[in-house]
């Protein structure tokens, strides 16, 4: 029991940065109908740039790690920004139905490349700002970082929500996600707000990145894998509803840590991609997404 309860938390921590960086491609399906498929990238550079600053690596300078999470914030809002500039708007200007997906590839390997060319291709450790140390907690070991990736994570959503709610910025946002066309009649200029979006999904995952960093070892090829995992919760919660990024990054974590102590490491992934073919067959729209409804 006390085994399972450990798998159970690590899982948590996993999974909430999956569902992180699946909040960022709703983020930006919400308000231009495209996905950003250089999260995992984003993430690993959010990962690498942070650990540049903190002196884990060419002997940079040491910075702490509260003053490095927002820097890595801004520098995964720019590298957004640019995603959206070079690759996305193109393709929305001469409305490109499959350009966008093929551009945000493209980019998302650049992006790899260049950072094997920066910072090398081996894995690298990332120094955790808290102990080691495992805590008890119900009879499991958790480690603090584990609970500081949990509530991290669910901090940063929170905070995003809140914008979209109580901000005008955010409330342009929310508008744009309901009908574009209507919030461009309305005076918004939905261009900026797409590219916000775009600036705001790779800057949550450039903020996962420097979260789950310390847990893990950190390395040029770390995003694809996290990306795509995240990509597969984002399907399986539904591409429109928060709750839902959340409750399938539990679900993917839980099952891939579970899986990985009692079957095989080499099974771990096969649970949540057996979830995702069933939800695609059961509810295409995923467990708490809503169906498109078209009018003709």
């Amino acid at each position: 029991m006390d085994i399972l309860l450990q798998l159970v938390f690590s899982g948590i921590a996993l999974g909430m940065i999956y569902a992180v960086v699946a909040f960022g491609y709703q983020l930006t399906f919400a308000t231009s109908g495209t996905l950003n498929f250089g999260q995992g990238e984003a993430l690993m550079l959010g990962a690498l740039v942070g650990l540049s600053l903190v002196g884990g690596i060419h002997g940079g300078p040491y910075m702490s790690y509260v003053l490095m999470i927002p820097l890595v914030i801004v520098f995964g809002a720019l590298q957004g920004m640019f995603v959206e500039w070079i690759g996305v708007r193109p393709a929305i200007k001469i409305k490109s139905e499959f350009g966008w997906i093929m551009s945000t590839i493209a980019l998302a390997i650049i992006f790899k490349n260049v950072a094997e060319n920066i910072w090398g291709k081996d894995v690298l450790p990332f120094p955790s700002p808290l102990s080691s140390t495992p805590f008890q907690f119900m009879g499991a070991n958790v480690q603090p970082m584990q609970v500081a990736v949990i509530i991290g994570a669910l901090a940063i959503m929170l905070a995003v929500e809140l914008f979209n709610r109580k901000s005008i910025y955010g409330k342009a946002v929310v508008a744009t996600s309901n009908d574009r066309d209507a919030a461009g009649l309305m005076g918004i200029n939905t261009g900026r707000v797409i590219t916000f979006s775009y600036a705001l999904s790779s800057a949550t995952a450039a903020f996962a990145g420097a979260l789950i960093a310390p847990l893990t070892l950190t390395s040029a090829t770390m995003g694809a894998s996290l990306g795509l995992k995240a990509f597969a919760v984002a399907i399986i919660g539904g591409l429109t509803s928060g709750m839902g990024a959340i409750v399938g990054g539990l679900i993917l974590g839980i099952a891939e840590t579970a899986t990985g102590y009692y079957i095989s490491t080499g099974y771990k992934e096969v649970p949540g991609l057996i979830l995702l073919l069933l939800v695609l067959a059961v509810k295409p729209s995923g467990l708490f997404g809503k169906a498109a409804i078209k009018k003709v």
